[in-house]
């Protein structure tokens, strides 16, 4: 014997959280894509175009929780990666125009968001370098390298485990080939300074 109401009532929770992750994942989807364009976009130095994609995905984001709620779009992967890589692009932004990197203001994101996503940073900077030394930019070198260390410091405090473990080792090994850009960077120069002086 069962009891078919409980049975209804199940099918009936079922197809509605079926149906709000299909929602959720599509709408996701597409943040996580805007925010890997931003990134591309900063990279060629567009960041009033990037700033405007940043308010679209923040509405985005602000718009999923009012519909769902914070607890229910958390749940989903996909909202996650989408999250990590918004916050990723937008310290990418506030390094690219000169500011703090300082908690995001006007939409939610926990802890892991925002560890994944300044670990993730690191490899942006370190991409960012590598343009530069090539652009003859010494100085952005520098510059780059100053902000990993800073990064790193505050990150080797935090005892990080399992994902965030992952995600901190990819950004030791960006503190690593920053290290070796600036070391060939300084090496070169002097290298310039002898030839100029023969």
């Amino acid at each position: 014997m069962i009891n078919k109401k409980f049975f209804q009532k199940l099918k009936k929770d079922y197809r509605k959280t079926v149906d709000e992750r299909k929602q959720i994942i599509g709408i996701s989807n597409d943040a996580l894509h805007n925010a890997k364009r931003i990134i591309f976009i900063l990279h060629r130095a567009g960041t009033n175009e990037a700033n405007k994609k940043l308010l679209e995905i923040e509405k985005i984001f602000r718009e999923l929780e009012k519909k769902f709620g914070y607890d229910r779009i958390s749940e989903e992967g996909s909202y996650r990666a989408a999250v990590e890589e918004y916050v990723e692009a937008k310290m990418f932004y506030l390094v690219m125009i000169n500011r703090k990197i300082d908690k995001i203001q006007g939409i939610n994101l926990d802890f892991v968001s925002y560890l994944a996503g300044l670990c993730d940073l690191t490899g942006e900077l370190v991409r960012k370098a590598v343009n530069e030394a090539s652009a003859g930019n010494f100085n952005e070198v520098t510059k780059m390298k100053k902000i990993i260390n800073e990064i790193m410091a505050e990150l080797i405090e935090f005892d990080m485990t399992g994902y965030l473990r992952t995600k901190y080792d990819q950004a030791k090994n960006n503190l690593r080939k920053i290290e070796q850009i600036d070391y060939d960077k300084t090496h070169f120069l002097r290298r310039c300074e002898r030839d100029r002086g023969k």
